[in-house]
Formats: structure tokens, sequence, C-alpha cells
């Protein structure tokens, strides 16, 4: 499925958020939640280390910020763009936010919940499914994992 042009742009701002988690010695994974017409509806970043909170994965933070600025759960609308594939937390809350389309960029081959390990937002016996646009900015995208896990001595996980 060819990614329209507008997906590498919005990729660049969840780089960008990538990028910033490093400040705090979080794994570089960012997400936007965009409307219909372009507009970012709300950021995210990994903060997992910052907030020591095994839940503030890039999706979560900004489904949740998304959420707050519509004062609505039902995010119907939006197209979440982030630089790694979901896990299955966040493709979990992913589906329970009715989120109808994921652009991401690097594959996730240990914890990948979006057609690498698992397909979650995909799956034909759940009732919400999700168009899936994968490997925008994939080079990019991995480039920052790459660079942070040899930085870290390899050690820790997305």
């Amino acid at each position: 499925m060819h990614a329209p042009a507008e997906f590498a742009a919005w990729m660049n701002l969840a780089i960008a958020e990538a990028e910033a988690a490093l400040a705090s010695d979080d794994v570089p994974v960012g997400a936007v939640l965009v409307a219909p017409d372009g507009t970012v509806v709300s950021v995210g970043r990994n903060e997992r280390e910052l907030h020591t909170d095994p839940t503030a994965h890039a999706e979560v933070v900004a489904i949740r910020a998304a959420a707050a600025a519509l004062a609505d759960w039902h995010l119907t609308e939006l197209t979440l763009v982030v630089t790694l594939e979901p896990c299955v937390m966040c493709a979990g809350a992913i589906l329970a936010a009715r989120i109808p389309r994921v652009v991401f960029g690097a594959w996730d081959e240990k914890a990948g919940a979006v057609g690498s390990v698992y397909d979650v937002l995909r799956d034909r016996r759940l009732q919400h499914r999700v168009e899936v646009y994968a490997g925008v900015e994939a080079e990019r995208c991995s480039a920052l994992l790459t660079d942070f896990f040899r930085g870290a001595g390899g050690v820790g996980a997305p």
C-alpha cells in the first residue's frame, strides 16, 4: 500500500518527539495524532524513564493528550503516526480509542504488534480494525533506535 505524501511530513514531527525523549534517557520513540485536515491534535514521546511509568509509551502519551484536548476518548477521525511499530499494549490502546489509521516507521521484530510478531490491529476476530501504513521514514526511525542502543551498551528495550 502506497503511503500518501503527507505521512512523511507527519513522521518528521514524530521523529522530533523521539529525539526529545533522549533528554530523559528514554528510548527514542515519538508519536503524533493528526486530524483529517492535517492539524496536529497531540504529540507524545516515550516517557517511561522520565515518569517511572511502564505505560508511558509514546502512543499512550499521545492518545491521552488527544482525548484530553478533544474531551472525547473516541478518536475516530485521527491518524496516529509513530516512529516504531506499536507493541501489544499500544495496539490495545489504539483499538480502545477507535483510531482508524496508524502510520509507523521502524519495524519492531521483538515486540511489534502490527505485523511483525503479532498483527493485533488487523485481527479479524476483533470488532475494530485499523488501516496500517508501515515503513514510513523507516531508515531514519531505525537509526535513532540503533544509535540509542549502541550508546546504551545494548541494554533496555523499546
